[in-house]
């Protein structure tokens, strides 16, 4: 198969490119910064985009099987600590979007051939802050600001559908690598001794291990039966107290020095939220369409990734 995907210079999108070159399939990585983009292979394609219209890359779209949107400004910023949260910030979010949408809508609708495929990446984030809740792909959206974008981000490229392509939407969890992500902001307490809990602990995380995302990814672009919403998390959520305790145990580090909620709060801002505020997210379509995770559960996923890392 030939794969475009939009902003495959990210985590997932590096990740899930390698996977697609071990099968011998054909990848091209829209970047806005293609001079910069980082070498995965001789044999992907880097071309450059600006993210917001079809001009000068509509053409790769012949041959093309299948699309990832993988496109979009970081949630927390590019820096180690989060980005707050400003106007103008929440800005550049939403509209990196709406922009990347608009594009690959427009190069579809001018391709002499469209793709059978869009995977079209959302996040958790669309079900808002829950507390003692459990939800799952038929759950309602909230009501804050990640509900919001995410509700506009998965809308943004509805149409496609309209010309019979089929359209997959991946609502993805907190996605575990040890090549960067959320878990090296987790990790950098323990390697100073001081891990502990965020907040009260209770909040829940619904994560995804990075192998998991990128195989969920595949297996959806593969199933000729598969459209609309999936959640991409892990089957066994777990509190931000568990998740703590285990990688302590994982790092063999000592687990009993909590950051508190409200210091988070004043040092970041509402992007603390995303921390702070729990999720109980469950794959449930992914699982009944017969995915098979190969982690599970968070102490297996740890390991590995810990193993790994260097």
């Amino acid at each position: 198969m030939k794969i475009l995907i939009a902003g495959g210079s990210g985590l997932i999108g590096r990740a899930l490119t390698k996977e697609l070159l071990r099968d011998n399939h054909r990848v091209v990585i829209l970047s806005r910064n293609p001079a910069q983009t980082p070498a995965i292979s001789e044999d992907v394609q880097i071309a450059g985009w600006d993210g917001k219209t079809a001009r000068g890359w509509s053409q790769l779209l012949e041959g093309t099987d299948a699309i990832v949107n993988l496109a979009g400004a970081n949630i927390a910023g590019d820096a180690f600590f989060p980005t707050r949260w400003t106007n103008s910030r929440k800005k550049i979010i939403w509209q990196s979007r709406l922009d990347a949408g608009k594009a690959i809508v427009e190069a579809i609708t001018l391709a002499e051939h469209e793709p059978s495929v869009l995977v079209q990446s959302s996040a958790i984030g669309f079900y808002g802050p829950l507390t003692d809740r459990t939800v799952d792909e038929t759950g309602p959206a909230g009501n804050d600001f990640m509900a919001d974008l995410c509700q506009v981000w998965e809308q943004s490229t509805e149409v496609v559908e309209m010309s019979g392509v089929r359209r997959v939407v991946a609502r993805t969890g907190i996605v575990l690598s040890h090549h960067g992500g959320a878990l090296g902001r987790m990790i950098l307490p323990y390697k100073l001794f001081a891990g502990g809990p965020f907040g009260n602990g209770k909040q829940v995380m619904s994560w995804i291990h990075i192998a998991d995302e990128v195989a969920a990814i595949r297996f959806l672009i593969e199933s000729p039966e598969a459209t609309g919403i999936y959640n991409l998390t892990a089957p066994n959520p777990v509190t931000n107290a568990e998740f703590g305790k285990t990688l302590s145990k994982v790092m063999h580090r000592p687990y009993y020095l909590p950051v508190p909620g409200f210091a988070m709060r004043m040092l970041f801002g509402e992007v603390a939220t995303v921390v702070l505020d729990g999720q109980r997210v469950l794959p449930a379509r992914l699982l009944r369409s017969g995915y098979e995770f190969k982690f599970p559960n968070i102490e297996l996923a740890l390991q590995q990734i810990l193993a790994n890392r260097g």
